[in-house]
């Protein structure tokens, strides 16, 4: 049914009609609350984001050193441990780039769910508080936080489905900045969105950099359609927000993290020589010289240089 010409829309679906700009202006409607005001900036920065990558105990090492071979920088030596809030075992190695960071895992039990499927550890000031916080912003607390060997760890999911870490040291880590931040690579639908973006910078008190309504669909692997993309920075670094109807070519929506780097050439030389797979060849989008790349193990990351 067609609405009446005569007939004002209700603030909030005048808000929704503006799209991302609604975003904005949903604070200023009557009775809402805008969380980000009311809570407290809970990040460190993004020196201490790390993917989380779960691979076969077998692949754990090969992919740890084909990760470092790539974009520089040094491991840990595997220590076995329990980093769930129940019984299991794994071996743990995580990798520092100049690039990102990863925690790698190599269960030699079963994984305890929801385990494996957050994508990403965020270093927050203090655990209560960041929950606190994420559940203002509209989050759900999926593992109640608990004790690992050096912290606190907790999961969390936002709307559209989308799973996160936080997690917090006894003694508070020091970690130089990055030379190129990366960004986490979030896929949602439609419908999530706007909840998704706004309840997310909400909690990260975060910037919306760019919201694209028509990127091209190259950048998702189908130059027949066009995709919604957001661009979002924070302290807890860079995000993009990729908007689609689900119908993904492989490997896109597999990739949780791209990787900024100097060089995509001499990058993905140093990555096929260490064992990895170039899954999708070099292309030229948003001002990016992009590539898809597998390594050791199964783990599926965006990497892109700047044209210049």
């Amino acid at each position: 049914m067609m609405r009446p010409r005569h007939m004002p829309l209700s603030p909030i679906a005048a808000c929704r009609a503006l799209g991302l700009a609604g975003l904005l202006c949903l604070s200023a409607v009557p009775g809402l609350a805008d969380p980000a005001t009311t809570t407290p900036v809970v990040g460190v920065g993004s020196q201490y984001d790390t993917a989380h990558v779960y691979v076969a105990a077998a692949d754990l090492e090969p992919f740890v050193r084909s990760f470092t071979a790539t974009f520089g920088g040094k491991s840990t030596a595997p220590l076995v441990m329990t980093i769930t809030p129940t019984p299991s075992s794994t071996t743990f190695q995580a990798a520092v780039t100049p690039a990102g960071s990863i925690s790698g895992f190599g269960f030699k039990t079963p994984i305890p769910y929801p385990f494996g499927l957050e994508r990403t550890g965020y270093l927050v000031t203090d655990m209560d508080v960041a929950v606190k916080a994420a559940r203002a912003n509209g989050a759900a607390v999926v593992v109640e936080p608990f004790n690992d060997p050096i912290g606190r760890d907790a999961i969390i999911q936002w709307p559209g489905g989308v799973m996160m870490q936080l997690y917090w040291h006894t003694t508070a880590p020091t970690s130089a900045a990055l030379a190129t931040v990366p960004e986490n690579r979030v896929y949602v639908s439609p419908d999530s969105a706007d909840a998704f973006i706004r309840d997310f910078v909400g909690f990260s008190h975060g910037t919306v950099v760019s919201d694209v309504a028509k990127a091209p669909g190259t950048e998702i692997g189908d130059a027949r359609v066009t995709y919604r993309r957001v661009r979002i920075e924070s302290i807890f670094g860079k995000m993009t927000v990729l908007v689609t109807n689900g119908q993904l070519v492989y490997p896109y929506g597999r990739e949780t993290t791209g990787y900024d780097v100097a060089n995509l050439a001499d990058t993905l030389k140093k990555a096929v020589a260490s064992g990895a797979v170039v899954l999708v060849t070099p292309y030229t989008s948003d001002g990016r010289l992009a590539a898809m790349v597998q390594f050791p193990g199964g783990y599926v990351a965006e990497i892109h240089a700047t044209v210049q």
